[in-house]
């Protein structure tokens, strides 16, 4: 029988740019595939947010992950096949990392950061989910119930005034045909 050979691998993941939204599920993604393959996850950290060099699937914007994890080198084909297979990754690039020290291993380990982003985003999301009042939303709040005012003064008046139905109907008739002559001019 042959002995597994366990080594320690580096896994740079590219997601796109709209996976800032749900970090989780992207980190969620990431542990699935390298659990089918029986890998130890040591580390993971969001590695960075940037410009793509090119379009890749139509997007310019990507989400990187930096992850180091032990997994028995028969098992890499899979887990790099289950990348590319993956409608959620653009790229994926896994290297052996046995040259890494294990301090800069340790350090690179971010999932308390990870967690307080996700955390943040998710707290970010609901506040962008209530109704912010603007300056010019309350402009505008402020010219509807001037509408509503004049509308109800209208309505008053015209209460009082139904007695001469005559002198209310021949005042939008002037205002129509003021309206119609300027309109031929311009």
């Amino acid at each position: 029988m042959t002995e597994a050979r366990i080594n320690m691998y580096e896994g740079m993941f590219l997601f796109p740019q709209t996976a800032t939204a749900d970090m989780a599920a992207a980190v969620a993604h990431i542990e699935s595939i390298l659990s089918r393959a029986d890998a130890e996850l040591v580390s993971i950290c969001k590695w960075d947010e940037r410009r793509l060099a090119y379009d890749i699937k139509g997007n310019k914007r990507g989400l990187y992950f930096l992850t180091y994890f032990r997994a028995d080198r028969s098992r890499i084909s899979s887990i790099e096949r289950d990348c590319n297979l993956s409608e959620e990754l653009l790229r994926a690039m896994v290297v052996r990392a046995d040259q890494v020290p294990a301090e800069e291993i340790e350090a690179a380990d971010g999932r308390e950061a990870l967690a307080d982003e996700i955390k943040l985003r998710a707290e970010r999301g609901e506040e962008e989910d209530r109704p912010k009042v603007t300056a010019t939303s309350r402009e505008a709040l402020k010219a509807e119930e001037a509408e509503k005012r004049s509308a109800e003064a209208a309505e008053a008046a015209e209460a009082e005034g139904e007695g001469d139905e005559a002198g209310t109907e021949e005042a939008p008739k002037e205002a129509e045909t003021a309206t119609t002559e300027e309109t031929p001019a311009e």
